[in-house]
């Protein structure tokens, strides 16, 4: 199936922060949004448990792996995202909030079977 290509939607930027669109760049000339224009990514690593090498080229970043060879940024994201969503780094203070767990709290015991199409998709 034939789908035409739209003026403006061939090539959009999204903040690897936030998901919005990029309209801005960072010190590190990576594309983000207004809000993530001070802060910065930390360094990423491989699959295989080396550091990537942030590039910058004709299409955009892109990562290098010593082992891997390149790897492109959605990818080293999607290797990252936990890492990434616990501590972006500003350059700007933030507001934190504390949250406290209640004291008697008890924990559950869940027992899961292969049959249960709940947690298997």
């Amino acid at each position: 199936m034939y789908i035409p290509k739209r003026y403006g939607q061939s090539k959009i930027d999204k903040c690897p922060f936030c998901g919005k669109q990029a309209i801005a760049k960072n010190s590190q000339e990576v594309p983000v949004c207004q809000e993530h224009k001070d802060s910065s990514l930390k360094d990423l690593k491989c699959a295989c448990g080396s550091y990537l090498d942030m590039k910058n080229g004709k299409f955009g970043v892109f990562f290098t792996c010593i082992n891997c060879g390149i790897v492109n940024m959605k990818k080293a994201l999607e290797i990252n995202e936990g890492d990434l969503a616990k501590e972006p780094v500003y350059k700007t203070q933030t507001k934190t909030k504390s949250i406290s767990k209640p004291a008697n709290s008890e924990r559950k015991e869940i027992t899961v079977s292969s049959d249960d199409p709940m947690f298997f998709d």
